[in-house]
């Protein structure tokens, strides 16, 4: 089936994406292996995570008001070190197939982000079928510094282009607090372009996590990206979503380089940063 750009019915599903979407990914990093990490959620939910080389055990135990059921399991995990003493770990659950964690450990700062992605049962009518939960902690035995990470406007306004490969390029416009805009440069999306929802937070100065949920095909991003040198970003992510059976789920890792190609600036009255202030 050839794919028509104005008929989303044809579009790639997540796995046609794949092969070699993760050529400019960085290498998984053993650097957490032989530790534990212990995380504190405001509530007093508490997880315990034990990092092998390859696997993480970790254990689930929910606190205050929390009906996530107490669990305990082991996962196959990637790394990367995104900055000094600041991880992004990425595991896919065994034991809930739906669901994937992502979780930011900044172990100077002693603060995590963690990133729960769900698949949801059925699609449902206003609402992305892959959602979010976001979720702060901080890490038990280091003393936590500095502000905790929050949701930031800091993107609104610039329009970066992405090389995941040597074939798949993408640009991002970030619209709002909400949107942003995406299109296919180059790759087997090529011509494609749609607005879906985001979430950006701020995780150091000139680092972003940047998330987003399409609405055409089922799935959902997760990215840590590195602005600080405009002319050489650098973004490691995840995609996960479901396969094109729309039954199996699909979860894989990936990277890019970016730059910064413009910045729009609005009338004071009307910037985008401050609708919902």
């Amino acid at each position: 089936m050839s794919m028509n750009p104005a008929d989303t019915s044809t579009w790639l599903p997540l796995d046609g994406l794949a092969p070699g979407f993760d050529a400019n990914k960085e290498p998984h990093t053993t650097a957490l292996a032989g530790r534990r990490i212990d995380v504190t959620a405001p509530n007093g939910t508490r997880i315990s995570h034990v990092f092998a080389e390859n696997d993480v055990t970790w254990t689930y135990a929910p606190g205050e008001g929390d009906d996530t059921a107490a669990a305990s399991d082991t996962d196959a995990y990637e790394a990367i070190e995104v900055d000094e003493e600041l991880f992004y770990v990425q595991f896919h659950h065994n034991y809930k197939p739906n669901e994937a964690v992502s979780l930011i450990l900044d172990l100077r700062a002693g603060r995590v982000l963690s990133i729960i992605s769900e698949i949801l049962p059925t699609a449902e009518k206003g609402r992305t079928r892959v959602q979010h939960r976001f979720g702060t902690a901080t890490i038990d035995g280091i003393e936590a510094t500095g502000s905790d990470f929050a949701p930031t406007t800091a993107l609104i306004g610039r329009r970066v282009e992405w090389v995941y490969s040597e074939i798949h390029a993408y640009e991002h416009v970030y619209l709002s607090e909400r949107w942003y805009t995406w299109q296919c440069l180059a790759g087997p999306e090529r011509g494609l372009a749609d607005t879906d929802e985001n979430s950006v937070w701020e995780i150091r100065p000139g680092i972003y996590m940047f998330a987003w949920r399409e609405k055409v095909i089922p799935c959902a991003s997760i990215t840590v990206a590195d602005h600080r040198d405009i002319t050489r970003i650098r973004s490691h992510g995840v995609l996960f979503g479901l396969d094109e059976t729309g039954e199996i789920p699909t979860h894989f890792t990936f990277g890019a380089w970016g730059r910064l190609i413009s910045m729009t600036g609005h009338a004071p009255e009307l910037e985008p940063a401050n609708f919902g202030a």
